[in-house]
């Protein structure tokens, strides 16, 4: 495990040392926004650094953001007319409006996910190389254990951290049974690594040390977080002072040491959820998001075919990162017989336009059926066969009888390191003996075929 992140932080460090360690955009003009930006969000005390590239102008203008060492994801449209500029990330109905002040941009940012809106401030400014940090700061790089000193929402006891790490520099990602966090990333700064992260979704803090036994306190700092712990300060038996996930501190542990001291793994991804009745074919009837007819698993885009049903939102982050490795399997085996389809859940006031919806798909070039399902609220009534249905995503693998093969909770990003590329083989093999697997009118013909009575066909 350790030697796979080792590999992939050196993967990642050839790839982007260029973008990453790219000399501040001297030569820009006074009036342009083009070039890196070192920029910020901010509510209340609240400080959330990230990264904000601009390039080209006119119709060419966007904005890209980053996930840990990556560029991860960018606008949809972007405008910088009379010193105002906005940035448009419509599939996460996120929008950034600054002005250029003095060389440098002022403005705020709102976002709204599952029904709610939240509204930051925004200032950026040109970036400029920081000092040279130190030459040998700890290593942390690796795979974590978090054991919860109170089970999340969803009954889960233990997380996962997961650490790249160049140097002073570090990115890292907490993964849960529902997915992960994306990558924060930061440096080594008086005896601890400053992390956040921004890629139009999901802002927050972490700042992580590494204590006298080893292990690591990770402290976190975000709106959902802060919330949380207001409101335990004002009532310690609220759902949000019961949740283990907004503790405002985590510590991490080795896998060894976790297991040494006989302390709570993480949840599997593919027991958390699981189906009623194994011998129940698994059905659904929901208006296609394309052409608002309803469409049921009887008909003949799915009928004999294996078909993955990804119980889902657009307002989810963790289904974001999904839907862009959704698109590479429809494209290698759609032909072969696969077939994706989308049990979308988006918040009633999304019903009538599904504007986030329409930007997801065709920002990420879905080509696989969508269907709206309902309301997040909606999801335990509507897709009753699975128990202890509690993730987005959660993906069914079906077979081609129509019956349920297998249930996966989550989704682990390319920021989980390992667990992705583990999920990525798991996907692909579990699809493949699917597709192995003969549709119900072959395996039907072949037990009425002559030659499976011992009986040689007569000749025509």
């Amino acid at each position: 495990m350790t030697t796979f992140l080792r590999n992939a932080s050196l993967a990642l460090i050839v790839s982007s040392i260029g973008a990453s360690f790219a000399p501040a955009h001297a030569g820009a003009a006074p009036d342009s926004v083009d070039g890196r930006w070192s920029a910020r969000l901010t509510h209340g005390d609240l400080v959330i650094p990230f990264r904000l590239d601009i390039s080209g102008s006119g119709p060419t203008l966007k904005g890209t953001l980053y996930d840990g060492f990556q560029p991860y994801d960018g606008t949809t449209s972007a405008t910088f007319q009379s010193g105002r500029l906005v940035l448009n990330i419509e599939h996460y109905l996120t929008t950034i409006t600054a002005t250029l002040q003095d060389g440098r941009l002022v403005g705020n940012v709102v976002t709204l996910g599952r029904g709610q809106s939240s509204q930051y401030g925004f200032e950026a400014t040109r970036y400029v190389p920081p000092p040279a940090g130190p030459t040998d700061p700890p290593s942390i790089a690796g795979s974590w254990i978090i054991p919860l000193t109170t089970p999340s929402s969803k009954d889960e006891k233990a997380f996962r951290f997961i650490v790249w790490q160049r140097g002073a520099e570090v990115a890292a990602s907490i993964l849960r049974v529902d997915g992960d966090t994306g990558a924060y990333s930061g440096t080594y700064q008086d005896g601890k690594w400053v992390l956040s992260h921004f890629d139009g979704s999901r802002p927050g803090v972490i700042v992580v040390s590494l204590r006298p036994d080893g292990a690591l306190e990770i402290r976190q700092r975000d709106e959902r977080t802060e919330k949380a712990a207001q409101e335990a300060t004002n009532n310690p038996y609220s759902d949000a002072a019961s949740d283990g996930r907004y503790v405002p501190v985590f510590v991490a542990y080795r896998p060894a040491v976790e297991q040494a001291k006989g302390l709570p793994q993480p949840d599997d991804y593919d027991t958390h959820t699981t189906v009623k009745d194994p011998n129940q074919k698994f059905t659904f009837n929901f208006r296609d998001a394309a052409t608002g007819k309803l469409l049921s698993n009887d008909d003949p885009r799915f009928k004999g075919k294996v078909v993955l049903a990804i119980v889902t939102g657009t307002w989810c982050p963790n289904c974001h990162d999904e839907a862009q490795y959704l698109v590479q399997l429809d494209k290698k085996y759609r032909k072969k017989g696969l077939a994706i389809v989308a049990l979308d859940f988006e918040e009633a006031e999304q019903q009538g336009s599904l504007e986030r919806l329409h930007a997801f798909v065709k920002k990420y070039g879905v080509k696989y059926t969508y269907l709206v399902a309902g309301a997040p609220s909606e999801m335990w009534v509507k897709v009753p066969q699975l128990v202890n249905l509690n993730t987005w995503p959660t993906t069914v693998f079906i077979g081609r009888d129509g019956l349920v093969k297998g249930v996966h909770a989550g989704f682990a990003s390319p920021a989980s390191g390992e667990f992705n590329a583990q999920l990525k083989k798991e996907f692909t093999a579990k699809i493949e003996q699917l597709l192995a697997e003969k549709p119900e009118t072959q395996i039907a013909l072949s037990a009425d075929h002559p030659a499976k009575q011992g009986v040689e066909p007569k000749a025509l």
